[in-house]
C-alpha cells in the first residue's frame, strides 16, 4: 500500500520514518525524551515509499526521517535533533537538559556530535551491513571490508573508552544529544554476537553503553519496535 497523501495533523508533532532506520529512532528517541506528544507516520522504505511522491513533497533528497511541526519541515537527522533539543530544554529539569546554554559548552558538544556522525556511525553501519543485512539477504559478507571496518570501529571505541574514563558521558558528565545519537547503532551492536565483544572489552565503554541504552525514553523506542513486529 502506498503512503497516502500527508492529511492535517491531529496533534501539534508529525513524525514520517521507519523503525528499521537508525536516524528514526534517534529523533524517536528524543520526543520520548521530552515527553512530547506526537503523531507517528510509518514509511515503507522497503517498498520505497521514500523515493516516491508523496513523501518526495516532505523531504525532495527522499531519506527518513521528515519531522513536522506547524509550519516547519526538517529532514536532516542531526538538525531535528539539535534543534529541538534546545527548543524543548526547559521541559527538563535544570541541569537535565540535553543540550548546553553556554557556547563553550554546545560548542564541544556539537565537535561530538560531527564524530557520532563522521568517525563512529559509518563503521557501525558497515558492520551491521556485513553481519546482518548481508545474510539477511542470503549475500555472503566481504570479510576483507568486515575486517578493515571492525579494526577502524577498534580505534573509535578506544578513544571513546580513554575519553569515558574521565567523564560518565561524551562528552561531558552530563546525558546529551552526543549520547543519545549513539543510541540505534550501539544497540545494534550489543545485539550482535561478533561485535558485542567490542563493547564488552572495553569498561568505560561497556558501563557508558548500559546506562544510555536504560534510559526509559530508549526502552520506549524498544517498545515501539516490538509492538509493531508483534502487530505484522
Amino acid at each position: 500500500m502506498a503512503m497516502p497523501m500527508p492529511m492535517p495533523m491531529k496533534k501539534n508533532r508529525r513524525l514520517y520514518g521507519s523503525l528499521s532506520s537508525p536516524n528514526t529512532l534517534k529523533v524517536l528517541a528524543l520526543l520520548y525524551e521530552h515527553d512530547l506528544d506526537f503523531e507517528f507516520v510509518p514509511i515503507n522504505v522497503d517498498a520505497g515509499e521514500h523515493k516516491k511522491q508523496p513523501f518526495l513533497s516532505l523531504n525532495p533528497f527522499g531519506e527518513v526521517p521528515v519531522y513536522e511541526e506547524a509550519d516547519i519541515k526538517l529532514f536532516e537527522t542531526r538538525t531535528i535533533i539539535r534543534g529541538m533539543g534546545h527548543q524543548y530544554a526547559n521541559r527538563k529539569l535544570p541541569g537535565e537538559e540535553l543540550i548546553f546554554w553556554n557556547p563553550k559548552g554546545q560548542a564541544i558538544v556539537s565537535n561530538w556530535v560531527d564524530v557520532e556522525d563522521h568517525a563512529f556511525e559509518p563503521l557501525a553501519l558497515k558492520m551491521v551491513y556485513e553481519l546482518v543485512d548481508k545474510p539477511k539477504n542470503g549475500l555472503t559478507p566481504d570479510e576483507a571490508a568486515l575486517t578493515k571496518a571492525e579494526a577502524e570501529l577498534a580505534k573509535v571505541l578506544d578513544v571513546y573508552d580513554a575519553w569515558l574514563a574521565k567523564s560518565n558521558y561524551l562528552p561531558s558528565n552530563k546525558y546529551t544529544i552526543v549520547d543519545l545519537l549513539h543510541l540505534p547503532n550501539l544497540q545494534a551492536l550489543i545485539d550482535i554476537p561478533e561485535t558485542k565483544e567490542m563493547i564488552e572489552s572495553r569498561p568505560h565503554v561497556s558501563k557508558w553503553c548500559s546506562q544510555i541504552l536504560a534510559r526509559p525514553a530508549w526502552v520506549k523506542v524498544l517498545e515501539m519496535k516490538h509492538n509493531a513486529a508483534e502487530a505484522n
